[in-house]
């Protein structure tokens, strides 16, 4: 838990969380998502993994180059990418990642009294050992933050938290260091859920197609999310791109959907 000091120390700033740009890009979505984002004017951005959609290591050079002159307009704010399947899938790949990241596939950072661990899983479906070994050393050297975020592409969580599992590896490490937060993307879908103090995100679309029902009550829609700072806490603004343009908050939503409709 955060003390009351500890929140009157923060410093008010905002961020911006965004989802997987591919598989199956939807044209024209991820640069509606950036220009609605740049509106919000946040301190920098971070996604949840796949911003290229990959596979081909002939190609995946020219997909970054094509991506950096989408994000052109916006190269004043800082963007911390998250490595997904469709970004890392070889040793090409993940030489090509760690270039134009600026960035390895794991690292950490720090904006203000929040710290981030950014984890790889981009190419299994659960964390290896040397990842949490990555992940526990960094929390403990971070121990002293008062907000924490940990951010991986696939939700290798998501099984066992919604089955209430307190033996996942990740939750065991996020109650011993104080972890409030654990973000990923791969699915294309919301989904939010609290476990005894960790609140844990599926974050909405940001261009990757959408699937199942493709139904916003149902967690299937394009966003970008609002992260506000504060003394008060931290807030989420979860918002829909235009013309809907529907703005919730994680309150709203459960593994299901949403939680009133």
């Amino acid at each position: 838990m955060i003390s009351l000091l500890a929140f009157l120390l923060l410093a008010d700033f905002r961020f911006v969380i965004l989802g997987d740009r591919t598989g199956d890009t939807r044209s024209g979505v991820y640069e509606e998502v950036w220009k609605e984002t740049a509106a919000d004017h946040p301190a920098f951005v971070i996604n949840a993994g796949d911003t290229i959609q990959g596979g081909d290591d002939a190609s995946a050079d020219r997909e970054w180059r094509s991506v950096k002159r989408i994000l052109a307009p916006y190269s004043a704010i800082p963007f911390y990418l998250t490595p997904g399947n469709h970004d890392i899938w070889s040793e090409l790949s993940e030489r090509l990642f760690a270039k134009y990241a600026g960035r390895q596939p794991h690292y950490s950072f720090d904006r203000e009294q929040v710290h981030f661990t950014i984890l790889d899983n981009s190419r299994d479906e659960e964390f290896s050992a040397a990842e949490l070994a990555f992940l526990e050393a960094d929390l403990e050297a971070h121990k002293s933050q008062p907000l924490k975020f940990i951010v991986s592409h696939r939700p290798s969580w998501l099984v066992r938290i919604l089955l209430r599992n307190p033996q996942d590896p990740v939750h065991l490490l996020a109650k011993k260091y104080g972890v409030q937060y654990v973000i990923s993307g791969h699915v294309h879908l919301m989904i939010h859920a609290s476990f005894e103090g960790v609140e844990y995100f599926s974050m909405p679309s940001a261009g990757g197609h959408l699937r199942g029902t493709e139904k916003y009550e149902d967690g299937w829609f394009f966003a970008h999310t609002l992260v506000e700072v504060d003394n008060a806490g931290t807030h989420f603004h979860i918002k829909e791109i235009k013309p809907a343009a529907r703005v919730t908050t994680p309150a709203d939503w459960g593994p299901s959907g949403l939680l009133h409709h």
